[in-house]
């Protein structure tokens, strides 16, 4: 047992967590960086973001091979090496984790690895393969993340049941998969599976996939989608999971009728929960709602004087990059900048085919909110460069003030959304004006060009935009 003093203790190495101890250490704290796994980088990085998009990405080959036919290219069908796969995989985690190691320790940051517990207000034990360690504070910052949700009705113990931390370890491809859940994680995974080969059905609750995004952002999605796996069922419930044999039997409620089907593996992609228990957050005055996420205000300080949280621990969004942020303001909170998490313009991005991307205000909430709005689109039809990246199934819209002209919300759908949205999220956060975007010079020819020609179709003379006739100059 040893006793260690320090002015700030992070608990959770995450995005949120590392940004934050890296930021306090910049800004001349002494800081304790306690993570439970021996690999920094929290569930971002080794089972969730990273692995995800790497094998999106691998998979994105298998399906540009496919369609290369029509540009006078032709593949022999791609031969998969799932070993290999995984191993080019790892090698990417074990490299990014490593380079946060070396960052913590350029930055004086001590790592401690063992399970973080809270005695009281101002110490934290921690579990560690040496023994205990007891940690006294002047502040902490919890940032333990989230993992998948599994409602215990589905938990059989079966290995043939996943989540997305099972589904990212690609340890087979199987021949028919139910994915329970049409969020981001399920479409995203869905689409991984079936172009490696498996038959994919996708059974949501709802009456459609990815809630959250604008319909007309979602429906170029789905029609891609439908071409590549075998069905999509709406408003169906999973009643009941039972093991047979090698195999999942699936009950669902689906148009009136109970379905009994078998499947080689299930995922379940309903959701993430909050990993509150087993903290000693009970030895604080910390709070907890009644999902389990830690209560914060707009400073990510909690009930507790001593003890700030960010991230999933905090709940609203789930994202990385909404954790990082939060770990800053804390920070600056910490050392003294009275900074509050209001009007952050966080954006969103789906990594399927195309992707979607969005930030600041969607038409969707702008009419339940009786918001006015002028929205304005650009296909991507109309865009060069998407015809020669053969990615026409895409949109930009902008959700604009008519008064003002301000830009209040960017959508896209298309090849490489993620990208792009990060110009939607300077115009949003600055308060550009549709005029400002359509006089900043895009070049050509690029799809950052549709934001741009979106802009100018609000002010009437977009190039590759023919205007309503009613509009036109008689």
């Amino acid at each position: 047992m040893s006793s260690i003093q320090t002015e700030v203790v992070v608990l959770g190495a995450g995005p949120g967590g590392y940004a934050a101890a890296f930021y306090a250490a910049d800004l001349g704290k002494k800081v304790i960086l306690v993570e439970q796994e021996s690999r920094l980088g929290g569930v971002c990085l080794n089972r969730g973001c990273i692995p995800s998009k790497a094998l999106i990405h691998a998979t994105s080959v298998i399906n540009d091979s496919r369609h290369a036919a029509a540009h006078g290219l032709t593949f022999e069908p791609p031969k998969i090496d799932l070993a290999k796969m995984r191993a080019w995989k790892e090698a990417i985690l074990q490299k990014l984790s490593g380079g946060i190691a070396g960052l913590a320790k350029a930055r004086g940051v001590q790592v401690i690895t063992g399970r973080g517990h809270f005695e009281n207000s101002t110490t934290l034990r921690v579990e560690t393969s040496d023994g205990q360690k007891f940690i006294s504070y002047d502040k902490a910052v919890v940032a333990v993340g989230s993992k998948p949700a599994l409602p215990k009705a589905w938990d059989l113990g079966n290995p043939r049941v996943m989540t997305s931390t099972e589904a990212l370890a690609l340890e087979e491809i199987p021949e028919t998969l139910l994915v329970i859940g049409g969020g981001y994680i399920g479409m995203e995974l869905s689409l991984v599976y079936a172009a490696l080969g498996s038959k994919v059905v996708i059974t949501e609750a709802l009456d459609s996939i990815l809630m959250g995004a604008d319909p007309d952002l979602v429906r170029p999605v789905q029609k891609a989608a439908e071409k590549v796996v075998k069905e999509f069922r709406f408003k169906a419930k999973v009643q009941k999971l039972a093991t047979v044999g090698k195999q999942i039997k699936v009950v669902t409620e689906f148009n009136g009728q109970m379905l009994e089907e078998l499947y080689d593996r299930v995922l379940v992609s309903v959701g993430r929960v909050p990993n509150s228990e087993n903290l000693g957050l009970e030895n604080t005055k910390v709070k907890l709602d009644d999902k389990g996420f830690i209560k914060v205000d707009a400073k990510q300080q909690t009930d507790d004087a001593n003890i700030f949280a960010i991230g999933d621990i905090a709940g609203g969004i789930l994202l990385a990059h909404k954790a990082t942020k939060e770990g800053r303001i804390a920070v600056e909170n910490i050392v003294g900048d009275a900074t509050e998490f209001r009007d952050v313009v966080i954006p969103a991005v789906v990594f399927t085919a195309p992707e979607i991307a969005w930030c600041g205000l969607t038409e969707t909430e702008a009419k339940a909110k009786g918001i006015e709005v002028k929205v304005v689109r650009f296909p991507w039809a109309a865009s060069g460069r998407a015809l020669t990246f053969d990615k026409t199934d895409g949109v930009t819209k902008l959700i604009i003030d008519p008064k003002t002209e301000r830009i209040l919300g960017v959508g896209i759908c298309g090849h490489g959304a993620g990208e792009l949205i990060a110009e939607g999220v300077v115009a949003v956060e600055m308060g550009a004006t549709a005029t400002d975007l359509a006089l900043c010079v895009h070049p050509h020819p690029t799809l950052s060009e549709t934001v741009m020609e979106a802009a100018e179709i609000f002010l009437g003379h977009a190039t590759h935009y023919a205007p309503p006739k009613k509009a036109q100059a008689h």
